[in-house]
């Protein structure tokens, strides 16, 4: 790593090409006389807290020559002369440059060793405000934004203990995006935090432009073919901090307003908020409706498809399940084309302008309910059970793990076409070896409690208990 130059002209005509002075408009240089001596500033425009260096330059510029004759070294004055608290001295051009490009203020002297790089930025952010997909009905109403400082300040003011370590990492060979991993230093598994900490350090990216997306994959072992989730988020500070308080991991990455949770398991997902905002018993209701509803939505329209294709073996008892108006488009086909359409919507809503949204809404309703049961395309049986399974798809947390459920579903339906009922077991068979093999970030497997079994662990996520004295 190259270090910095004793010559002032070499150094400021260095940094002049390697931060793009006159090719990047906004790349702000000023030169200044303190104490008789030339000094130049960098800052990127945008980032520099203007009032802040305006009273800084004013305190230089008054600096008699006396004060300054003897200095030789960068930390000399930014001991005497750099009110800003947060100031440090570097030597190696990639490390200030990066420094620079971060948005901190950089700064040298003609015949003084070293540069000190200011940390007087302010990052454009938006307002804190409630996250859209952890709504509470009680409870905090605030969510973590994209910059990285506000969300270890968010999780910093409800753990304050010293023992709360925020440790960082730079990632990203061209980025240099900034990693933090959040943990309780005399809760946390050593061993599992000595793997996170691995598999961040050994990251060999050019960028993580997609934020927590790009670094879970980098760590994660290439498993394609397997839709469940080995991560899980949250844009939610309280629970963010309760899982810290739980000994786990949070990894924070800049330009993202979600945490990830390590480690992560199959049966985190039944857990939310909501269930820590009521008292025991109605937290657990709603933790085992939760679950419930997981288990329905998988297998309710392949077991309807299993037993509405042979109408003439049911009994008395689920007549109720057969199709009263038959349609000339196969079941199998309908149960497939609105899996498609409702993804297509949900698609299409992202992109609708939002004082459209609700028209958009109607004329999708209208479109897949009444017109298509009229026109013969589908049958009203399929429209139930498909907005069974719509709903119950946003009763939990992740989008990736209704996803993945989708995904099985469609592949349960074309397994009972194939081979009836041995299809059916052969595909939920299929899907327990597929839970089973998934290979999370870290952590004991994705099935634990399940596999290892730990009966203490499994209550805890299964049922909603009172909180403790640890107050977790």
């Amino acid at each position: 790593m190259e270090q910095l130059s004793q010559d002032f002209a070499a150094n400021q005509k260095i940094f002049d090409q390697l931060l793009g002075v006159g090719r990047n408009y906004d790349m702000v240089s000023r030169d200044f006389i303190i104490g008789g001596r030339r000094v130049r500033v960098w800052v990127l425009d945008g980032y520099g807290e203007d009032a802040v260096l305006e009273r800084m330059g004013s305190f230089w510029l008054n600096i008699s020559p006396e004060r300054v004759r003897d200095i030789k070294e960068m930390q000399e004055f930014a001991d005497g002369f750099v009110t800003f608290c947060e100031v440090n001295v570097s030597f190696s051009y990639e490390d200030i440059v990066t420094s620079v490009l971060l948005g901190k203020t950089l700064l040298i002297m003609d015949g003084v060793r070293g540069a000190a790089l200011i940390d007087a930025k302010k990052y454009p952010v938006r307002s804190v405000e409630e996250p859209a997909d952890g709504k509470v009905l009680r409870g905090s109403h605030d969510g973590f934004v994209e910059t990285l400082l506000h969300n270890t300040a968010l999780i910093r003011r409800r753990i304050r203990d010293p023992r709360l370590t925020m440790e960082n990492h730079k990632v990203g060979g061209r980025s240099k995006t900034d990693i933090v991993l959040c943990y309780l230093e005399d809760r946390v598994d050593k061993k599992l935090l000595e793997q996170v900490r691995k598999k961040v350090t050994n990251l060999d990216v050019n960028s993580i432009s997609m934020g927590q997306e790009s670094v879970a994959e980098a760590m994660m072992a290439p498993q394609w073919y397997n839709p469940f989730p080995k991560v899980r988020y949250t844009e939610r500070p309280d629970a963010a901090a309760a899982s810290v308080m739980e000994g786990e991991i949070l990894l924070l990455v800049d330009n993202s307003p979600s945490v990830m949770i390590l480690p992560t398991t199959f049966f985190d997902f039944v857990q939310e908020a909501n269930d820590f905002y009521f008292p025991p018993l109605i937290g657990s209701y709603l933790r085992l409706v939760r679950f419930m509803v997981f288990l329905l939505s998988l297998i309710i329209t392949p077991v309807w498809y299993l037993l509405a294709s042979h109408p003439a073996d049911l009994p008395q008892y689920l007549a109720f399940l057969k199709v009263e108006e038959p349609s000339g488009v196969p079941l199998l086909l309908q149960l497939v084309i609105v899996e498609f359409l409702v993804d297509i919507l949900k698609l299409a809503s992202l992109n609708t302008p939002s004082s459209l949204a609700n028209s958009f809404s109607m004329l999708g309703a209208l479109i897949l309910g009444d017109f298509a049961v009229q026109a013969r395309w589908l049958v009203p049986e399929v429209l139930v059970y498909m907005a069974f399974v719509s709903i119950a798809t946003f009763a939990q947390p992740s989008f990736e793990l209704g996803y993945a459920f989708k995904l099985i579903r469609l592949v349960l339906l074309v397994l009972i076409a194939l081979f009836e009922w041995w299809g059916f077991g052969l595909g939920i068979l299929g899907a327990l070896v597929l839970m089973a093999t998934t290979k999370p970030l870290v952590g004991p497997g994705y099935l634990y409690p399940l596999i290892p079994f730990n009966w203490k662990a499994m209550r805890g996520l299964l049922i909603r208990r009172p909180i403790s004295r640890k107050n977790t």
